[in-house]
């Protein structure tokens, strides 16, 4: 499929909106405050984190613009889009910022949940959009489960 100049303009604004998502949380890194909570056994080191959101926010940006290609306009999905992508900047500010691993629960359970409804809302659009959203889910989901067992621990 030719994607044309308009296709490319919208991928790249895409890529620069997930881009900014990301940048704006990465201002609030792990730290000392973070190290010295404690953590389950099953906490992944935190090396582990910036290979796999690299890999999610591709997903997340072509997903997003697959959607757009599918129907140029602010549709429930892409809104969904949106919201998914304030949530998941907000939740570094909570946690790693704001040091609020409480706060930043209530985040991620409502990001996953609204994730979810993006993969049932969008898959009427796009199917690879919808599956793109997948391995999100699930990394949130687990996400979630690290974040709530922090907020128990601590």
């Amino acid at each position: 499929m030719a994607l044309g100049k308009r296709g490319v303009i919208s991928l790249v604004v895409f890529f620069v909106l997930v881009a900014a998502a990301a940048a704006f949380g990465a201002q609030f890194s792990p730290g000392e405050w973070y190290e010295g909570l404690r953590k389950p056994s099953w906490n992944p080191p935190n090396s582990v984190f910036g290979p796999v959101w690299t890999a999610i926010y591709i997903c997340i940006a072509v997903a997003g613009w697959h959607v757009w290609l599918r129907t140029e306009r602010a549709t429930p999905a892409l809104l969904l889009w949106c919201a998914q992508l304030a949530l998941n900047a907000l939740w570094s500010l909570l946690f790693f910022g704001l040091h609020r691993p409480d706060l930043a629960a209530v985040d991620i359970v409502l990001l996953l949940a609204i994730i979810v409804a993006f993969i049932v809302t969008a898959r009427r659009h796009s199917k690879l959009a919808s599956g793109l959203f997948i391995p999100y889910a699930l990394w949130v989901a687990f996400a979630t489960s690290l974040n709530l067992t922090i907020v128990r621990l601590n």
